[in-house]
């Protein structure tokens, strides 16, 4: 008899919308959006095929959404009395051992989320009530709280510690925990299955949110993002690696009281929003250079240049390179930062094709090869983080 596929729905809460997704096994089903249109929120349902309509419902805001998910995807076929939910997965970005692996959300779960609210103000609160309206909405369903940051636990020590004394570290759980594991993840799973693995291969998730990933055979060896997202490379709205007393000195000339709220103004107030004055997104940014805006030029050649500096640390971190990938938003689908990324690294053996690389990956594909005959691999890959957490939860259910 063949294994019954579960039927799983995976929550990705935002700051400013909702999005899920379910699945049944590793096929998706319907993925739907919650945002706001103006004061009203709206909701957009995805089908299997990629088609969109709009649900006819009322919501009277992003934190009631849940109440009628179940109702929801009912009306659309998805659920009966028969067909039910068999499990229910949140990916979760915290600080500390305890999020640092998968676990099923239970009451020691829940008390482990409320310890890392106050470790990680910015990220955990979301998705932590998430957590429990869909407990409530679906009594009995398994819950499982997917880590973005275990695939990282295989570096070696000397790439989580800061050079702070080991006891108090050890003590109080401040190291180096990485994140962006259940993207990297996915690329490593998708390049051992297509027989394209090198030994030392370097990941850039270049997003919204960035990071770059040395792996060496498999594994992560180092990675730029460090006690939370906000450390490595400049990003769409997070500074990136700072020295602690020009942050203070941030608080000083902004006059902000509270740490909280100085951790906020660096991740929603700073990377290319800030240094462009004007935009976040990196389309813009390169029209803004193009146009000659003096801020916009800067912001997209700071941009590249620590994304240049991330990737030849990882190159010392593993001794060299034999492959790099970018993927992610900016780096599945911007060939100009692509481009100008790897001019720097012809000296390591990489060479981009400009044909290949203006073309990125082909409809229907899922990676593609820009580099240039002779050259080192240069692959673009698409990121599947879903697939990579139905994956994780596997082994719990």
């Amino acid at each position: 008899m063949a294994k019954k596929e579960k039927l799983i729905l995976i929550t990705n809460p935002g700051s400013s919308s909702r999005k899920y997704a379910l699945y049944c096994g590793y096929s998706l089903l319907c993925s739907l959006h919650f945002e706001y249109e103006g004061e009203k929120v709206i909701c957009t349902l995805t089908d299997e095929e990629g088609k969109k309509h709009r649900v006819k419902r009322e919501f009277t805001g992003l934190a009631n959404t849940t109440t009628q998910l179940s109702e929801i995807l009912t009306e659309e076929g998805y659920l009966t009395k028969v067909t039910k939910l068999d499990a229910i997965l949140a990916r979760i970005v915290a600080t500390g051992e305890y999020f640092s692996h998968d676990h099923i959300v239970d009451e020691e779960c829940l008390e482990q989320l409320e310890i890392a609210k106050k470790r990680t103000p910015l990220h955990v609160p979301v998705v932590a009530a998430e957590i429990k309206r869909l407990r409530r909405e679906f009594p009995g369903v398994v819950t499982i709280a997917i880590s973005d940051s275990e695939f990282h636990n295989s570096r070696p020590d000397l790439m989580k510690y800061y050079a702070i004394d080991t006891e108090l570290a050890d003590k109080f759980e401040i190291k180096k925990y990485g994140a962006h594991g259940l993207s990297v993840g996915s690329i490593v799973d998708y390049m051992k299955e297509a027989g394209i693995l090198a030994d030392k291969t370097v990941v850039c998730h270049v997003g919204s949110g960035s990071s770059v990933t040395a792996v060496f055979k498999g594994m992560s060896h180092d990675t730029s993002m460090e006690y939370t997202p906000l450390a490595g490379m400049m990003m769409a709205t997070r500074s990136g690696s700072m020295d602690p007393a020009a942050a203070t000195a941030v608080k000083r000339a902004l006059k902000i009281t509270e740490d909280d709220e100085l951790e906020e103004y660096l991740n929603k107030k700073c990377g290319l929003l800030g240094v462009s004055g004007q935009t976040d997104d990196m389309r813009e940014i390169i029209r803004l250079r193009d146009e000659g805006d003096k801020r916009g030029t800067l912001a997209h050649a700071m941009f590249v240049y620590r994304l240049q500096a991330e990737i030849a640390k990882m190159v010392a971190a593993l001794g060299g390179i034999d492959a790099i990938v970018f993927t992610a938003t900016i780096g599945e689908r911007s060939d100009e930062i692509r481009r100008v990324c790897m001019q720097k690294f012809e000296y390591l053996g990489f060479k981009v094709d400009e044909e290949k690389n203006q073309r990125g990956i082909d409809e229907g594909n899922r990676r593609t090869n820009i580099a240039a005959e002779g050259s080192k691999p240069i692959y673009v890959i698409k990121t599947d983080e879903f697939k990579e957490m139905i994956r994780k939860a596997e082994k719990l259910l």
